[in-house]
């Protein structure tokens, strides 16, 4: 980390977060009173001479009264991806107020910044602000400016950005563990409910919502050793007062799907990417993963996608009576309640429901040497572990 001083100015002039193994470089620039006014994030890309502008935010504050990043501060949000695509947010009136959406225009070769040497970095603050004083900088570490608890304490406990993280998914599938899903204080985990199997003869596990239009295939694809997997719901059994029948009341209620391909333990987990997904290119908690409008997801032998897509359709849609007697199966009281297997391939889809529509992160558990050992879909948001005094913990 680098910071700029100015002197006789008790605020910094602009920090520079640098980490070339997670390929990233963070730029802020602050006004007179400390206030953040600009973020430029930048990503090393295949191009080690070009630094990429993935994300540039500027806050416009009306006042010297104004707090840093008050809720109605006017911003400008500008987010740039590879082959012209992008976004440029404005709002006026802050969070709270419109927004204003349109698409930057131009082309890729004028969007990359010069990967300049560590002594000849441009100065970020100089075009925001138009300061022409040469400043002092500092090195600093990180963990051990934090510790001082100085006034960039906040600033300093820093890591790089990072996509959306697991959390404790094998927990969900663990007898006895004890979690909340913020709705219910406290929940205990249940052996898992084996639902049935599913066949995936090509090696290649698809993950996917089966109810928008695919023309490019399956959302995510995994590759597994051919062959027959079971299929699993993660649940978790609670107790609450129910005023309806005016007694307590138990319920069990699923948390994740899963395809076991291994019964030995996970010991890393891993986001499942898009083809067009490139893990430099994602901002803090970012996600990835099938998108659905129906609130319904799918495991399925991707070698025989097409087919079971229209088996899928016909048999829960269109009710075709024509169908084969085997191509197609309601399962009742589960969270998977249908699965179609194609007669010329013997490959099957097993269908499951999700608490909503949008986007659903894909999770692939592996072993130590990295063979895939599970792949996990949460029908809802992750829930937190709860410790053996009853608090809460952020594990």
């Amino acid at each position: 980390m680098v910071v700029y001083w100015l002197a006789g100015r008790e605020a910094p002039l602009e920090v520079r977060l640098v980490s070339w193994r997670d390929h990233y470089v963070g730029l802020w620039a602050y006004d007179v009173q400390g206030r953040g006014t600009y973020e430029l994030d930048m990503r090393l890309l295949d191009d080690p001479t070009r630094l990429w502008p993935r994300r540039t935010v500027r806050w416009q504050y009306t006042g010297p009264e104004m707090t840093e990043f008050d809720e109605a501060c006017p911003r400008i949000t500008v987010e740039l991806f590879p082959g012209g695509k992008g976004r440029r947010t404005e709002q006026p009136q802050g969070e709270r107020g419109r927004m204003y959406v349109t698409v930057p225009r131009s082309r890729d070769d004028e969007r990359g910044v010069d990967r300049s040497a560590f002594r000849e970095w441009p100065l970020l603050s100089a075009q925001v602000h138009g300061h022409t004083e040469p400043p002092v900088f500092e090195i600093t570490e990180p963990a051990a400016a934090a510790a001082d608890g100085g006034e960039l304490a906040a600033t300093t406990r820093w890591r790089p950005p990072r996509p959306a993280q697991p959390g404790p998914i094998g927990e969900l599938f663990r007898p006895g563990v004890r979690v909340t899903d913020g709705y219910h204080p406290e929940m205990t985990v249940v052996e898992p409910r084996r639902i049935g199997t599913l066949r995936v003869p090509s090696g290649l596990l698809a993950v996917s919502g089966p109810d928008i239009d695919h023309k490019d295939g399956p959302h995510i694809t995994v590759p597994v050793p051919p062959g027959e997997y079971v299929l699993e719901e993660a649940q978790a059994r609670h107790s609450y007062h129910c005023m309806w029948e005016g007694s307590e009341v138990t319920r069990t209620d699923t948390m994740a799907v899963r395809v076991l391909v291994s019964e030995a333990p996970a010991l890393t987990w891993e986001l499942a990417l898009r083809p067009d997904d490139d893990l430099r290119l994602f901002v803090e908690d970012q996600i990835t993963g099938f998108a659905t409008d129906g609130a319904t997801g799918c495991f399925a032998d991707a070698g025989a996608w097409e087919p079971l897509l229209a088996l899928f359709e016909k048999g829960l849609i269109q009710e075709d009576p024509d169908l084969h007697p085997d191509a197609y199966e309601d399962i009742s009281d589960s969270m998977y309640p249908l699965r179609t297997r194609d007669q010329a391939t013997g490959g099957e889809l097993a269908a499951f429901a999700t608490t909503g529509d949008g986007t659903h992160p894909v999770w692939v558990g592996r072993s130590q040497a990295g063979e895939v050992i599970t792949v996990v879909v949460l029908v809802e948001g992750m829930p937190e572990l709860l410790p053996e005094d009853g608090t809460t913990s952020s594990a």
